[in-house]
């Protein structure tokens, strides 16, 4: 178009996923927490990375921060922050994905979303409101990991059950950023699994209105 846009593909984006793609993504996937000791290639987590950040987030405010334990000495560092019951598995796992949110996340507006140079405004009227944009934001961007993730072909194993304070001095010091959850990354074990937990039926969780 004329001024710069891109016109979408209407039929691209009208498509449903194939099924095998829905089980992938959902319907088979399962967080998991026994692995294969098989490595994560890094290239593969700059493809997660950029699968990632193509997802919507305000103003394109894309205020998610990775760091990536994936040594032994980084898994060394990261175990004794975890509560007992994570540690193995931790342990096991390729990757160990801390996922966080940047505080400051607004000054890199004037780069990422160029054409409304008062954005920035939008986001700085109080530290609180900064968090909360910061917050829910990076939450989406959390989301979009995930699914980017299973859509590579890793397999995840979200949690909590850490010392958030200590995880973010850790890897994100200095206070511009807050850790959220941690997210293990890798091949499922083939070791037999429980049965999916249920699920809220539609009735339950959503509304029309």
């Amino acid at each position: 178009m004329a001024d710069g846009r891109i016109a979408p593909d209407a039929a691209a984006w009208s498509s449903p996923q194939a099924d095998a793609g829905l089980d992938r993504l959902f319907l088979q996937a399962r967080t998991v927490r026994a692995w294969q000791e098989r490595p994560v290639a890094p290239a593969l987590l700059r493809e997660l990375y950029r699968l990632m950040c193509m997802g919507p987030t305000s103003a394109n405010c894309q205020p998610a921060r990775i760091v990536f334990v994936q040594s032994a000495a980084g898994k060394a560092a990261l175990l004794p922050l975890l509560d007992a019951g994570n540690r193995e598995q931790t342990r096991l796992a390729p990757v160990t994905a801390v996922l966080a949110c940047d505080l400051h996340f607004h000054e890199r507006l004037g780069v990422l979303y160029p054409h409304q140079p008062q954005a920035r405004s939008w986001f700085t009227a109080s530290p609180a409101a900064t968090r909360d944009a910061a917050l829910r934001n990076a939450s989406l961007q959390h989301g979009y990991f995930i699914i980017a993730a299973r859509a590579l072909g890793l397999d995840c194993g979200p949690m909590g059950g850490f010392d958030a304070d200590a995880v973010t001095k850790r890897y994100f010091p200095g206070g511009r950023a807050e850790v959220s959850f941690l997210c293990n990354l890798g091949y499922v074990s083939p070791a037999p699994m429980r049965a999916r937990l249920p699920r809220l039926p539609f009735e339950e969780a959503c509304a029309l209105a």
